[in-house]
């Protein structure tokens, strides 16, 4: 597509005008959102970036992609000394950094990190199991989800190797409540955070479900890490849809993905959600969280657009659309076949993908990505704001495993009945006549469960499964 000066016409009124219905009330609350759609309004419009910057045919900027990588690597090197409080959140650096690197196609700069990313996690592994966010810190399993991530990311025997996989296992028995959820650290919150990031490890990992008698849950013979968690995450559900850190809270974006993509490890996504979740209420609820003319989303009822839901609203969506649709057809070294019908679209990838090109992009020198006009970008918006784009560009196909043949099944038989829906899903970039956004500016799409490159888990999985426990 050509490109060209601005002002475009040919931006949809949808995403030029203020909302036609408004709050007459005011309250903090509406008086920030009118504030927040003034501030995305000149974006949208073009009208706060130089009339030399290039835009295409629909008024959407191209992706600094150059500036977005320098700025990820700068994440990585000698920060100021005002980082000091982020201690205890270097492994999420490393994940963040990694995952917003793959996905803008840097590949082999991520296996380049290896050694340092070795160096610096090898302390913070704790002699009891799981990673602390720094050496000698107290193992949480927020930083030990972002170190497996970012091992599994850079690959090979020295990373995938570090992990003590029998003691993280017994921490995870130590974490895991009698109620069926898990605690992100001993004697810690219990939270859904906790569920995702239990799932994450004993998938990827290979961890036995047996649940060690040292924990808090174990009953009876037969009880494993599994048991209740479905039922404790149904129970998250909230009167608006939506799901919560726990049950009776209010609902809330990261949570919600964080509770598909547990069930969705644990399960089929046409089989498991729909037992557990109510699929109608919660579509409710997260079609109401993105707005225009903003065209992002918000995390939670009556908040502001952030960059950062892109994927954790955004990434709900595929997850969501796979219940519905069913599995695809798919064999290895073909297409996936969407199922007829399919849905199709549950949300504006249009709104989505102008937001995050013409919002949440920092065009000065600095480069990276934020939450919205007049936030700093940052390491953390970097990655989950590129991660909603590939996502929006992108359809994901679930496929069931009755749809490989019998020698495909047979070739792998360690696979039977352990955890493995996380690693059917198949990507389809979506080409469509007429989209926003220029071939240039498309970026390659993270797994909608493991939210890491395709393919970095399937090949994490096999490691770990030829490993002796």
């Amino acid at each position: 597509m050509s490109t060209t000066t601005l002002p475009q016409p040919s931006v949809p009124a949808l995403f030029t005008s203020p909302p036609p219905i408004q709050d007459t009330l005011n309250t903090q609350t509406s008086l920030l959102q009118s504030s927040t759609i003034q501030q995305c309004l000149p974006y949208l419009l073009n009208t706060a970036i130089p009339r030399t910057t290039p835009v295409n045919v629909h008024g959407v900027p191209h992706l600094t992609r150059e500036k977005h990588i320098a700025f990820l690597h700068k994440t990585l090197s000698s920060l100021p000394s005002g980082y000091v409080g982020y201690d205890a959140s270097r492994p999420w650096m490393f994940y963040w950094a990694f995952a917003a690197l793959s996905v803008l196609g840097e590949h082999d700069a991520v296996v380049g990190y290896r050694e340092r990313l070795v160096a610096t996690v090898r302390p913070m592994q704790h002699p009891e199991g799981g990673f602390g966010g720094g050496a000698g810190q107290m193992a949480h399993l927020a930083p030990t989800y972002a170190v497996i991530l970012a091992l599994a990311m850079v690959g090979g025997e020295e990373a995938l190797g570090l992990v003590d996989r029998r003691a993280l296992w017994r921490w995870l028995g130590r974490l895991k409540q009698a109620d069926g959820g898990f605690q992100m650290a001993i004697g810690g919150e219990e939270d859904v955070r906790g569920a995702y990031c239990a799932m994450v490890a004993i998938s990827l990992l290979n961890l036995p479900l047996d649940l060690p008698r040292n924990s808090p849950a174990w009953s009876r013979e037969g009880d494993t890490l599994l048991t209740g968690l479905p039922e404790w995450i149904a129970r998250c559900q909230s009167f608006e849809g939506g799901i919560a850190e726990r049950p009776d809270s209010e609902a809330h974006g990261g949570y919600a993905f964080c509770a598909l993509a547990s069930l969705c490890i644990m399960g089929e996504p046409h089989v498991i959600l729909p037992r557990y979740l109510d699929i109608p209420r919660l579509i409710s609820w997260l079609s109401a969280r993105q707005y225009a003319p903003e065209g992002g989303f918000a995390g939670r009822t009556n908040k502001l657009v952030d960059g950062c839901y892109s994927h954790w609203v955004g990434g709900c969506w595929p997850l969501v659309q796979a219940c519905l649709d069913g599995p695809s057809l798919y064999s290895p070294g073909s297409a996936p076949v969407a199922p007829t019908p399919s849905v199709g679209s549950l949300y504006s990838r249009e709104g989505l993908i102008r937001y995050v090109l013409c919002c949440c992009q920092d065009r000065s020198k600095k480069g990276g990505l934020r939450d919205k006009p007049g936030a700093n970008s940052d390491g953390y918006h970097s990655c989950y704001v590129l991660a909603g784009l590939g996502s929006a560009q992108t359809k994901w196909h679930f496929y069931s495993l009755k749809d490989l043949s019998s020698n495909d099944m047979s070739s792998e038989p360690q696979h039977a009945g352990q955890l493995m829906a996380g690693y059917q899903w198949a990507p389809e970039q979506i080409v469509e006549e007429g989209q926003v956004f220029d071939e240039v500016d498309r970026v390659e799409a993270l797994d909608p469960v493991f939210v890491v490159p395709a393919g970095v888990a399937e090949r994490t999985r096999k490691w770990f499964e030829v490993r002796r426990f």
